[in-house]
């Protein structure tokens, strides 16, 4: 039986009263605090005070501890608006929030399907939001937006770790970088790149996401009107 449908162990006096909630909870404090390896069983009974053996009747393993911890997140994911694309818009940058304040979640999107309430609730939303759109496109559409968002989080995830294990934030790399870059382009090999380097606007995090993600909007939105 899955953890979704598995009930608690029943309520029992004990010196340190615990719940599925406060498990959950307490993994999502350490790894908001040291990353997914601060999370385990052991780790979070022992910031509970308990021992091991107790979580075990309200968590099987700690597979089931992150889908319970992604779930929770989700909680916090609620896409809005009155049509598709507001919805879908609304989700993803939802989705980039929440990354952005637990950034382990980026290490967890796109794995195992999110199959608790509060994920549902999320897909329930943006699935009935595509109501007009013929039913073999929606999760298409839905898969695409995903995508999209989370190959974005995990790039500016992973820049943001970088930064703190270089102690180099993007304006030093690229100063750090730039005799090089123009050492290379000199020789004539990389045009291209050359001039994008050199002419093109060069946005920030926020202006970048929200560029890709009407690309990927706009794309639908014109395969929708065929």
């Amino acid at each position: 039986m899955l953890v979704w449908e598995r009930p608690e162990p029943p309520n029992r006096p004990v010196p340190a009263p615990l719940s599925r909630e406060q498990i959950v909870r307490t993994a999502i404090r350490l790894a908001d605090a040291d990353g997914l390896d601060a999370v385990s069983l052991r780790k979070v009974a022992t910031a509970l005070d308990v021992r091991p053996m107790r979580l075990y009747g309200y968590i099987a393993s700690k597979e089931e501890l992150l889908d319970l911890m992604v779930d929770a997140v989700h909680a916090g994911i609620r896409p809005v608006g009155d049509h598709w694309r507001e919805v879908l818009r609304s989700h993803a940058e939802a989705t980039r929030s929440a990354a952005h304040e637990h950034e382990w979640l980026a290490d967890l999107l796109g794995g195992r399907p999110q199959l608790g309430p509060e994920a549902l609730a999320g897909g329930e939303t943006l699935v009935a939001a595509l109501g007009d759109i013929h039913v073999d496109a929606v999760m298409p559409v839905v898969a695409a937006v995903k995508a999209y968002v989370i190959g974005a989080v995990r790039r500016e995830i992973a820049e943001r770790r970088a930064e703190r294990a270089t102690g180099m934030d993007e304006t030093q790399w690229q100063r750090s970088l730039g005799p090089y870059l123009e050492r290379t382009f000199a020789t004539g090999r990389f045009p291209a790149l050359a001039t994008v380097v050199r002419d093109a606007a060069h946005l920030d995090a926020d202006r970048t996401f929200r560029m890709g993600l009407d690309f990927v909007l706009d794309g639908i939105e014109a395969h929708i009107a065929r």
